[in-house]
């Protein structure tokens, strides 16, 4: 079996290991809305895309 020749050290396990962090998704602000999204796609509360409309929103009824 394969044994390592030498032991890691904590410095370079460390090194090897700094990208295994969590960062946050990256958002933006819908430019009709201010909605925040993912970037390239359109919002999913108003339908627009780069100022255009790209989707049909369904508005749903709120009873009181």
């Amino acid at each position: 079996m394969a044994v390592p020749a030498r032991k890691v050290s904590k410095t370079s396990k460390r090194m090897r290991r700094s990208h295994d962090s969590i960062s946050s998704p990256t958002t933006t602000k819908c430019s009709n809305c201010g909605n925040f999204i993912k970037p390239h796609r359109a919002c999913s509360k108003c339908g627009y895309y780069k100022g255009k409309k790209m989707i049909e929103i369904k508005e749903e009824k709120v009873d009181e």
